[in-house]
């Protein structure tokens, strides 16, 4: 991939995945933003019950908006409605562009359960960039890029009307293999603060091993491994997926659930991390509990699929 890792052209093998996500919060600590492009989605149920042999087949653009005018959209489209290059990646009537110092996404999407558009621009505007990937799993068959870590975005939405600006963050996902072949649990957290952000990631593995990563970055792009503080467990989500944060001696606070799902949860912490007062974005993944076929028919609710 290029430097800075936004070739949204690169090809994804047949059960496999690629996704960019990027969060932010707002610095009147009223909104929250989440945004994820996702080629061969990971978590729709119409790819698994393809056997996830055409992921261009599975592409949608998730935008989950947080606070009084929240809103949640997630439509699955097919391989007509993607146009993709280097640069531009389009989805339906959503797109995603990189002009080489910062990335716009034009949003239209129709939010469920209640049918209401969320329409508007986004620009995430990163400090510096990260050119180091990491690998997930000893197959080397997922990656993890932190492209942007330490960002800033301006939120510019007509629907609903919100004009908002906060610390933002960016990275890009992609494997070969489905998630829950190569992963059971995982908990991932990224935290502002006035020096850059500390990222953690924590997997079990499917074959039993662990991966425990703590990546500290700087304002220059510059990041080193760091070890982090035990995880102190936080209390669980109304679904039962349990929750754990590293932090100094327990010093988190558990400040909004942004998402409960049977199998996920999106949070935000509050807390100190490495000696530092932070606010972070936490999520918690049980894949024991996606794969199960009870889980993937709930699913549609939330996700419904369109041919355009």
């Amino acid at each position: 991939m290029p430097a800075g890792g936004l070739d949204f052209a690169t090809p994804v093998s047949p059960g496999g995945y690629r996704w960019w996500y990027l969060d932010a919060l707002s610095d009147d600590g009223h909104h929250g933003l989440t945004i994820i492009a996702f080629i061969g989605s990971v978590f729709s149920p119409y790819y698994a019950w393809s056997g996830r042999k055409a992921p261009e087949d599975h592409v949608c653009l998730n935008v989950a908006l947080y606070g009084p005018r929240a809103r949640w959209a997630m439509t699955e489209r097919g391989h007509r409605t993607l146009d993709r290059d280097t640069d531009r990646l389009t989805i339906g009537p959503s797109a995603l562009q990189w002009d080489g110092d910062r990335l716009t996404v034009e949003i239209d999407e129709i939010a469920v359960p209640l049918p209401r558009r969320i329409r508007g621009r986004v620009r995430l505007i990163p400090e510096s960039l990260s050119h180091r990937p990491f690998v997930l799993d000893g197959q080397e068959r997922h990656r993890w890029w932190p492209l942007a870590p330490v960002s800033r975005i301006e939120v510019e939405l007509d629907r609903p009307a919100l004009r908002w600006s906060g610390p933002a963050y960016l990275d890009s996902n992609a494997g070969e293999e489905a998630l829950e072949t190569a992963f059971r649990f995982w908990t991932w957290s990224r935290a502002a603060h006035k020096e850059g952000a500390t990222v953690a990631y924590d997997a079990q593995r499917r074959d039993g091993s662990d991966i425990f990563l703590g990546l500290d970055f700087d304002r220059r792009g510059q990041v080193r491994e760091i070890e982090l503080p035990p995880p102190t467990r936080l209390q669980s989500g109304l679904w039962g997926v349990r929750r754990a944060a590293r932090c100094d001696r327990g010093d988190v606070q558990l400040m909004r659930t942004f998402e409960d799902a049977p199998f996920y949860t999106r949070s935000q912490l509050s807390g100190r991390l490495c000696g530092r007062q932070v606010a972070a974005v936490h999520e918690s993944l049980d894949l024991d509990r996606f794969a199960m076929p009870l889980v993937k028919l709930m699913l549609p609710f939330r996700m419904p699929r369109r041919s355009g």
